[in-house]
């Protein structure tokens, strides 16, 4: 029985050379990915997941699972695949979550209605029925805009909703010491209560004796007729 032959060395030298470009062009593909995920606008769950509105969600479980398999942080040595793998994450859960979702979509379609309505356009008009590459450009630049407003509007309402709440919390605790002030008081008031009360009885037994004092001398001063 024959030895099976073994490779030549130039050939383990081409497999070597090809498998050193597949791993380069992988790490490209990778390093790629991770920078456009970076450079996606954060608040456009769509754009960081790079989907188009109205897509099903089987889509994007499918989409998230792909992209994070290929910038896994235990899959490439760019010290910037944390940073895109949890902004991947984070986006893929705003999508998966109806009510984040239905917010991002009513902003995208305000975004369409105000170009439109710059523009002077309708339902009906060729930009908006077959969109060209400028709409759509213009479309994604006026969707920042309208998710950077929405987004100011949330932190201006999230911060007056922290001052009232620590309004509420100043009063609660005000009420609070007033309550824990008054029943110091009552139980210094109770335990006070035996002293007070024997302090009067001292008085009480004091006035007595004065009385006595007073009767008895009245009766040596008295003046027989």
């Amino acid at each position: 029985m024959t030895a099976p032959e073994q490779p030549a060395k130039e050939e383990l030298d081409e497999l070597d050379a090809l498998d050193a470009l597949e791993k380069e062009a992988s790490e490209f593909n990778k390093d790629a990915e991770i920078d456009r995920i970076l450079k996606a606008f954060k608040l456009d769950a769509y754009a960081v997941l790079n989907l188009q509105p109205g897509i099903p969600d089987t889509q994007i479980k499918l989409q998230y699972r792909k992209l994070s398999l290929l910038i896994h942080p235990d899959k490439t040595s760019n010290p910037l695949a944390p940073s895109a793998f949890d902004r991947l994450k984070k986006a893929s859960s705003e999508l998966q979550d109806a009510k984040q979702r239905a917010h991002l979509d009513e902003c995208i379609a305000d975004a369409r209605m105000l170009l439109m309505r710059e523009r002077k356009l309708t339902v009906d008009s060729p930009e908006v029925k077959e969109p060209d590459a400028a709409f759509l450009a213009a479309w994604r630049k006026k969707t920042i805009e309208v998710l950077v407003d929405a987004e100011a509007r949330r932190r201006k309402q999230a911060k007056a909703q922290l001052q009232e709440e620590g309004r509420e919390q100043r009063k609660v605790d005000e009420e609070t010491e007033q309550r824990k002030r008054r029943r110091e008081h009552e139980v210094k008031w109770e335990e006070s209560r035996e002293s007070r009360i024997g302090s009067w009885r001292d008085f009480q037994k004091g006035g007595e004796r004065g009385e006595g004092k007073g009767q008895s001398k009245k009766k040596k001063l008295k003046v027989l007729g």
